[in-house]
């Protein structure tokens, strides 16, 4: 096998000049402080449902929606600067980390309806993870 050949072959050749540790690092605060932002608000409106009786549904007022998206986004750019550190291609690594975030949040934001419902009507019921080690 002539290997002189195979050196003179002229590949192209992706250099990462810099790893994207700082799009990581950017999505993970903008996650964290949006995530955070998103709780408290949530944690708002119930003590204002327990104490007033104030409604908790629609849950999609201006506040709650900008903290949401502001999470999802923090969520896209931490896990698509992480995939682009292991190699991926910095489209595909966003496309997957956006899909990825859509559907966690979806699926997030529904149950989170789903449980405000049950609250509201009086159907939810606490959880006592206190007496979880009785069973085992």
């Amino acid at each position: 096998m002539d290997y002189d050949a195979l050196y003179e072959l002229d590949l192209p050749v992706m250099v990462m000049q810099q790893p994207p540790y700082l799009v990581a690092g950017v999505g993970l605060a903008i996650g964290v402080l949006c995530g955070l932002t998103f709780a408290r608000l949530i944690e708002i409106r119930l003590d204002g449902w327990k104490q007033d009786r104030l409604p908790l549904l629609p849950l999609g007022n201006a506040e709650t929606n900008i903290s949401f998206s502001g999470t999802i986004l923090g969520i896209t750019l931490f896990i698509g600067g992480s995939l682009q550190v292991f190699g991926f291609a910095s489209g595909a690594a966003l496309l997957v980390a956006l899909l990825l975030a859509l559907l966690t949040g979806g699926a997030l934001w529904v149950q989170l309806e789903r449980l405000m419902t049950q609250v509201e009507q009086g159907k939810f019921r606490a959880v006592d993870f206190d007496n979880f080690d009785e069973f085992f």
